[in-house]
């Protein structure tokens, strides 16, 4: 007997971080809920206490999520789309401060140095914070005089705070990708752009890696990704997560992924899904 839908997405963080921005753009009919890690996010969907999960996977400045790629083939989801999220920093103060009086400001660490020109310039001292939407709820509890936060404006609007300057990023490229994972798959062709995930590893024969890249050469697909990675801390054992353009049932992509399959041990397909319309913009940015 299936249960019935809670319509809740998870997200690891506090109400009001980016990963719950996400939330809200991509899915906006749904009920967001917060977990305190990936795994618990993971867990959220698989134990039916949410429908889908929206997980980070790469940030256009700092590169892949740490250790998310290990997760997503041991999860059991299935990729069912993709979300991109620009990172707008927003400086926040309590009611009625002024930027003129904040003197400290607390955020991620990753936040800090892509505001680092803003801060200089008016005088703000940083310091790390766990996560910076909690760093909101904290001023919101504490009320300390002088100080700000760092984050997203949705996070001021959750806490009670007020945005005294917005995107204050230094460069305006800033994005993060990230994958939204249900427990049942879909493979149907939702868009015309089509984009498919899957992890693999190559057989211990020489030039395997070579000859199982060659399919996608050969037959005309275009591999956006492809990163390697150790399985349980085995040098010898890698494993690769790679992204391509088009559909399983495109005959192209069919030949490149047996040809794939030939020269592999282990090959799982993830999920394939629309691509974001924003992929373009970065691709062309």
């Amino acid at each position: 007997m299936t249960s019935a839908p809670t319509n809740r997405i998870a997200f690891q963080g506090e109400p009001g971080a980016y990963s719950h921005e996400a939330c809200q753009k991509a899915r906006p009919g749904m009920e967001a809920l917060p977990c305190r890690t990936f795994e618990d996010v993971i867990e959220a969907v698989r134990s039916k206490k949410a429908d889908l999960a929206m997980l980070p996977v790469e940030n256009s400045t700092y590169g892949r999520v740490a250790d998310i790629h290990h997760m997503l083939p041991e999860s059991g989801l299935h990729i069912v789309d993709e979300a991109f999220v620009r990172v707008r920093i927003a400086l926040m103060g309590l009611p009625g401060a002024r930027l003129q009086d904040i003197r400290h400001v607390r955020a991620h660490l990753v936040l800090i140095p892509q505001a680092r020109a803003f801060l200089s310039r008016h005088g703000i001292t940083a310091s790390a914070a766990a996560d910076s939407a909690g760093a909101a709820a904290d001023l919101s509890r504490e009320r300390t005089p002088g100080e700000g936060v760092m984050a997203s404006a949705l996070a001021a609007d959750i806490y009670g705070l007020e945005v005294l300057a917005r995107d204050i990023e230094d460069h305006g490229h800033n994005t993060t990708r990230f994958l939204i994972m249900g427990r049942e798959p879909d493979m149907s062709r939702r868009s015309e752009r089509m984009l498919t995930t899957f992890v693999f590893r190559v057989r211990n024969i020489p030039a395997a890696l070579y000859k199982a890249m060659g399919g996608f050469a050969t037959n005309g697909v275009n591999m956006t990704k492809l990163e390697s990675y150790m399985v349980d801390g085995n040098f010898t054992a890698t494993q690769f997560y790679a992204d391509i353009e088009g559909h399983p049932d495109d005959p192209n992509v069919q030949l490149a992924l047996e040809e794939l399959d030939w020269f592999t041990d282990y090959l799982n397909v993830l999920g394939s899904y629309p691509a974001d319309p924003l992929r373009q913009e970065q691709r062309t940015g």
